[in-house]
């Protein structure tokens, strides 16, 4: 994984590139991730079908230590992944399918779940982003119509008070 070192200036949203170049790196940079997680965060992905959304939150429950396989939920639109051990469970939502606001995903009741749970949100955007100002937005780039091509571009932006303290260099190491 490459990524160019930045300055961080804490009034600021911090926003961090990677070049990822399997999907084993991928799920690498997800552990990693982890590591800088705890309960209450709100975690939105997005990029292409295919992309490494799911890879990369596989990675997380690995480095969460949740129980079960972390599987795209498409079609379940959301899956709990208790802990192991003492860390918050891992709310998976995938919200390709749904068309709404935060108002239809309101059953999910993310809401109850955010301050003790990690939420995951695959394709969020205009759907979550009231639930909280604090969030890390996961942008994953790949070259469309390449499907040979396994390197990916992520970006990571931490916006509000909770990211400003958390310095999102250390996964670039």
């Amino acid at each position: 994984m490459e990524a160019p070192a930045a300055p961080h200036d804490p009034a600021e949203p911090f926003s961090l590139d990677i070049t990822v170049h399997s999907p084993d790196q991928m799920r690498e940079l997800g552990r990693r991730l982890a590591k800088l997680l705890r309960a209450g965060d709100l975690v939105m992905l997005s990029g292409e079908l295919g992309a490494g959304k799911t890879t990369l939150t596989r990675g997380l429950g690995e480095g969460l230590g949740v129980r079960g396989a972390v599987t795209s939920p498409t079609f379940v639109i959301a899956r709990v992944h208790p802990s192991l051990g003492d860390g918050p469970p891992l709310v998976h939502v995938d919200a390709y399918r749904l068309g709404g606001g935060l108002d239809e995903m309101e059953d999910l009741d993310l809401d109850v779940s955010l301050p003790e749970s990690l939420i995951v949100v695959e394709w969020g955007e205009g759907k979550v982003e009231e639930l909280t100002d604090d969030r890390l937005q996961v942008v994953i780039h790949r070259a469309v119509g390449n499907t040979t091509d396994e390197v990916r571009h992520v970006t990571l932006t931490g916006l509000g008070e909770r990211w400003a303290a958390v310095d999102l260099s250390v996964l670039s190491a």
